[in-house]
């Protein structure tokens, strides 16, 4: 499903739930690692509430391999549906779900201070090369543990909340490619076998993250 057609879904939830059940729904607007954040809690037990919310946010960032330095675009899109159980009955929460993780990241290769790549221990002109680029993706549905402060819906008014997790969402696939290499079609040749070699050192490189840290704090309000 589409990251926005589960924004329309939660926006109709959300309009319905506060003409039905207002005092039983609280709203939240988050900040953090996943993103910008809309979410909704209600209460299913005396210490257990159920929360859904989606997640959206763009981030750029630098990194490298041994041989290729990247310039990543991080897009955050995420669908989460967690459960809170707070064994005081207060502010603490511990947090258990699942999330459908649309998260992926554009890696662009840039040449190095000569105009050059080195892929797979050979050097190129980068204008033979052409466009050296890829993606990361993740597991679409991965599970969700965490602490957190806040009960959103344990009180009216307004109320402060955070979470502190991690989304186990295996070592991404890596699809790095080349296009538009300006070189007899014998150098193109060994010049695709060499990005397919740098494909497998970069998968090598980002396989620490299957793990990603969830760390965000929200603003939740329950009439």
């Amino acid at each position: 499903m589409k990251i926005t057609k589960i924004v329309s879904v939660l926006l109709v939830a959300l309009a319905a739930a506060n003409t039905a059940q207002a005092t039983e729904i609280a709203t939240t607007a988050s900040l953090g690692t996943t993103g910008f954040g809309l979410h909704l809690t209600t209460p299913l037990a005396a210490k257990l509430n159920a929360r859904v919310g989606v997640n959206y946010g763009r981030f750029t960032y630098d990194g490298n391999t041994d041989d290729v330095q990247y310039d990543f675009k991080l897009k955050l899109a995420s669908f989460d549906a967690l459960l809170d159980y707070h064994p005081f009955d207060g502010a603490f929460r511990i947090s258990g779900g699942l999330v459908y993780n649309g998260n992926n990241s554009e890696a662009i290769a840039k040449p190095n201070g000569n105009g050059t790549y080195e892929l797979n221990g050979r050097i190129y002109p980068a204008a033979a090369v052409g466009d050296l680029s890829g993606k990361m993706e993740f597991r679409k549905t991965a599970p969700y543990l965490g602490i957190g402060f806040g009960n959103a819906v344990k009180a009216a008014g307004w109320n402060f909340g955070m979470d502190l997790g991690v989304t186990f969402q295996g070592a991404p696939e890596t699809s790095l490619s080349n296009r538009g290499c300006n070189a007899p079609a014998a150098v193109c040749t060994q010049i695709a076998s060499d990005v397919a070699a740098e494909n497998a050192s970069f998968k090598e490189e980002v396989k620490d993250f299957d793990v990603y840290p969830v760390i965000r704090v929200g603003v939740s309000y329950r009439v």
